[in-house]
């Protein structure tokens, strides 16, 4: 299967980022101004976590919180497993299955090289399953 490298060169390694002090309302209107599904939590360039559609919904409205006046830094989801680049997506999708993740950071030396969502390794999956379908249909076309 392919590594995580593959998707990021696919997608593109942009990764829009808040700073803490945020408010929860103006990082939602962010992400869905972007159509996106989470935003990095960073301060001066180092990443502090990932607030997502699902931290806002759990953790602002369950709660009974105000998005205007919470803060992102507030329901930032922080312990989360890193990838690399070189790592395996299925590796990554196996990571996003037990933990019932759906984005996670990539790091490279130099720091945050991306974010990973479970939308982007359902795409890399079917695209390698299609790359599998045309050879073998090439190879069983070619001993015809």
């Amino acid at each position: 299967m392919k590594k995580i490298s593959a998707i990021l060169q696919r997608k593109g390694i942009s990764v829009i980022t808040v700073a803490p002090d945020t408010t929860v309302l103006d990082a939602i209107r962010l992400m869905a101004d972007k159509n996106i599904g989470s935003v990095v939590v960073a301060d001066n360039g180092r990443f502090l976590g990932i607030v997502s559609e699902r931290d806002y919904s759990r953790k602002v409205i369950l709660k009974g919180k105000h998005s205007s006046d919470t803060k992102v830094s507030e329901i930032m989801s922080t312990d989360l497993p890193s990838l690399r680049p070189d790592d395996g997506v299925d590796h990554c999708m196996n990571i996003m299955s037990q933990q019932n993740l759906r984005y996670l950071p990539v790091f490279d030396n130099n720091g945050l090289a991306g974010i990973i969502s479970m939308s982007d390794v359902v795409k890399e999956t079917i695209l390698a399953q299609k790359e599998t379908i045309s050879h073998l249909e090439n190879y069983i076309h070619g001993q015809a």
